[in-house]
């Protein structure tokens, strides 16, 4: 059945398995090496398959040669433009029809990018799939190239695309920011912030193995956050969508990074064209190398205040780096410019977010998706505004909070409750007492940032999550449904919703996931959906399976007044029926116990460009604020973290460990990109394609980290909940940034991320 449910009702009695810390099985599965990974999957007759990337960032391909190559020992084909049927994807990623220059499966013309994909070689070993893709060659005409997207926006600049160097642009408005700019009464503050590109460094690089079944089918078994790949596979080679499954296992990591095609449609043509299984694993070099990043941002905030201290206008401008093909660009900066201004009520702005196409790497999803890159420049700006003005900063946020009910940016009402103020002062609570520093030639800092982050879609796509549910003939649960499960616990915490609906012990829910053939589609992994989406239609199903159970129960036992209660039956007169026997009445009356439901997101209109103004533009946000002490070596600028306290509002927590896990998680890779994780590039090339090169932080480098959960049970997920996967990465960056302006004193503040030891040096001794 499928139907738009406002999941909002809770149930009568205490919560059994909704916020209890549960440890799920799937930890204990890996921690015990149980777990296996697409690329520890291994097939009868499997051949190896090798990219060959180009080399230059921007080139003609002039000749094509692979004689050299084909006969290298154990080579058995090597495919190319010419071998796919439909060598195009096809993307509209803003939702509104807009032109947006496509990418190839492989580049036979120009290339844009060090590292887009030319050919692909097929080997018996993947040593000789190795060699062989060092024998292609290829001949190259270097053309000149933009990899500045200011440059890349002048009239005269050379084009990525024949369509123009701007992917999209943002707007939004409110208020008459142009009518107050001339006020003199009002103060005039500007300041620049940047930020850089990052890797997503997950633990499992991209992987998969591809085959064909006895009936023709296509399968891809592959490290991918998103099933519905499928869809785009069959179009490239010409085939039904049902010609073509994705099975996802457990996945090592994706934070955005796996949203975009890796692998798939690369063992897909070689498995297709072959008629063999393939395998390809991306070596760490290769995923440093050629795999979409964080987007560079540069944000430029301008503000007007009142002499009373109040904001009255902003106006931010939002410049992102695409890179050479736009990907899931005009989503991340649409995220960008609706949080610009962040959790504050300002009656004047205006903000322009663009993308911009160069020929660097590509640039795509990654966790926190815009709005983490936008809390390192409004967060900042909060700061550098108290300080200028003489107020405290945190009284000063204080002032400027929204609260529920107030009309944001966007022209959109704040619908939930905003707990802004209470993760503040459990922040500051478990900070205690600012710190002293350790020893003279030390300077302590303490910084606090306060976030906005959208969870879910934006409100224009049509999205949904589909659940199938039944009751087995044992009275045990089977859950189906097509969530990628990539580590955070996606696919348990639907069965404690399972089992909290249904009153059945958690070990009697048995899930299938990740597989597009055999489970009903949910979406993607991806901007902390999951548990809105997927959770709302298991939420819907078990409602509805329960429901049947009764309904069986009563036409069998009589109409006393029946609930659920411990895997039974149990009536108001303390009569008890067991699961399994409720099956086999259920089977006496003819009436399965399985329920099929689709839970629809909200819809609301597109948004309106022109305006810059929206009814709707995300379902909800997650609020929090983080804190932190640090303390600097004059001598050296060397950075130690003293202590860590992060607050989030999660509306209701289904799971307080993972909620947790996700909290530690983010801090612990927003403490990297804040303080040393940077991908360098020299005209294109990537200079830090090791993992000696790429400076991320490790187990000591990362302080305890104090969690405090709040719950205002306002969320729209299930229970009411709210997403925490991608909020908890947001106000890292901004709070370490400022906990470092406060120990260099002067005021002076490094305001390009990663702020490494170097620049708070500089920064120290310029004067």
């Amino acid at each position: 059945m499928a139907g738009n449910v406002r999941v909002d009702e809770r149930e009568g009695t205490a919560f059994r398995v909704i916020g209890r810390p549960v440890v799920r099985d799937d930890v204990r599965r890996k921690v015990a090496g149980e777990v296996l990974y697409s690329a520890d999957w291994v097939m009868p007759g499997m051949l190896y398959g090798k990219l060959v990337r180009s080399i230059y960032p921007h080139a003609k391909i002039r000749r094509l040669d692979f004689s050299r190559a084909s006969q290298v020992p154990g080579v058995v084909r090597i495919v190319s433009a010419a071998d796919v049927p439909v060598n195009q994807f096809y993307d509209d990623p803003a939702g509104l029809g807009q032109p947006i220059a496509q990418h190839r499966v492989f580049q036979d013309d120009e290339v844009r990018y060090v590292g887009e994909p030319i050919c692909l070689v097929l080997a018996e070993s993947a040593d000789a799939a190795d060699y062989a893709a060092q024998a292609v060659d290829i001949e190259y005409e270097e053309l000149p190239a933009v990899h500045d997207p200011l440059d890349a926006l002048e009239p005269d600049a050379v084009l990525v695309h024949a369509t123009g160097n701007l992917v999209v642009e943002w707007n939004v408005r409110k208020g008459n920011l142009a009518g107050i700019k001339d006020n003199p009464e009002l103060r005039h503050f500007s300041r620049s912030y940047t930020t850089q590109y990052v890797d997503h460094l997950y633990l499992e690089p991209e992987a998969g193995v591809g085959w064909l079944d006895n009936d023709g089918i296509l399968t891809l078994r592959s490290t991918t956050q998103v099933l519905e790949h499928y869809r785009a596979i069959a179009r490239m080679l010409n085939l039904p969508d049902n010609r073509v499954r994705v099975i996802a296992p457990y996945v090592g990591g994706g934070f955005g990074g796996k949203e975009d095609m890796t692998v798939e449609p690369y063992i897909a043509i070689g498995a297709w064209i072959t008629r063999r299984p393939v395998k390809m694993v991306w070596s760490r070099q290769e995923s440093l190398v050629a795999r979409p990043k964080r987007h560079p941002f540069r944000m430029t905030y301008d503000v007007w205040v009142t002499p009373a201290g109040e904001i009255a206008g902003m106006q931010v401008d939002i410049l992102a780096d695409a890179g050479a093909y736009a990907l899931l660009s005009p989503r991340v900066v649409f995220a960008a410019a609706v949080v610009a201004t962040g959790p504050y009520r300002i009656e004047h702005v205006a903000v322009k977010a663009r993308a911009v196409y160069t020929h660097n790497v590509p640039t795509s999803a990654f966790r926190g998706f815009g709005a983490m890159q936008m809390a390192v420049g409004y967060e900042q700006f909060i700061d550098e505004l108290a300080q200028a003005l003489n107020r405290d900063p945190i009284s000063f946020r204080r002032q400027h909070f929204i609260t529920q009910g107030d009309v944001l940016a966007t022209g959109e009402v704040q619908e939930t409750r905003v707990m802004l103020p209470e993760a503040l002062s459990a922040v500051l609570t478990s900070l205690g007492p600012k710190p002293y520093p350790s020893q003279p030639g030390r300077r302590v800092g303490r910084g606090i940032a306060c976030t906005m982050q959208p969870y879910g879609r934006t409100v224009w796509f049509q999205d949904q999550a589909s659940c199938w549910m039944n009751v087995e003939s044992d009275g045990s649960v089977v859950l189906r449904i097509g969530v990628p499960d990539i580590g955070g616990g996606q696919a348990f915490s639907l069965c404690q919703i399972t089992a909290e609906i249904l009153r059945v012990p958690l070990d009697m829910v048995r899930p299938y996931y990740g597989d597009s053939a055999l489970t009903p589609p949910a979406g993607g992994t991806f901007a902390t959906r999951q548990l809105y989406m997927s959770g709302n239609a298991v939420y819907q199903a078990a409602s509805e399976l329960k429901d049947v159970i009764l309904g069986v129960v009563r036409d069998t036992w009589g109409t006393a007044d029946w609930h659920l209660d411990d895997h039974r039956a149990v009536s108001s007169t303390g009569q008890t029926v067991s699961f399994a026997e409720i099956y086999r009445a259920a089977t006496a009356l003819q009436r399965p116990l399985d329920v099929h439901t689709t839970f629809y997101a909200p819809v609301g209109p597109k948004y309106d460009n022109v305006e810059g103004r929206a009814m709707k533009t995300f379902p909800d946000f997650t609020f929090g604020c983080h804190g932190v002490d640090l303390e600097i070596d004059e001598e050296t600028g060397q950075v130690v973290l003293l202590q860590y306290a992060a607050s989030h509002d999660v509306g209701v927590a289904i799971n307080p460990v993972s909620v947790k896990g996700q909290i530690w998680g983010g801090v612990a890779q927003g403490l990297g990109y804040a303080l040393s994780e940077e991908m360098v590039y020299q005209s294109g090339q990537c200079l830090t394609s090791l993992f000696s090169q790429y400076m991320a932080p490790v187990a000591p480098d990362v302080p305890d980290i104090q969690v405090m959960i709040l719950e205002s049970g306002e969320g729209r997920g299930p229970f009411h909940a709210r997403g925490i996967g991608e909020p908890a990465i947001s106000p890292v960056a901004p709070a370490v940034a400022n906990a470092v302006a406060d120990a260099l004193v002067s005021g002076d503040r490094v305001r390009s991320l990663p702020i490494t030891s170097e620049k708070i040096w500089r920064q120290m001794n310029q004067k």
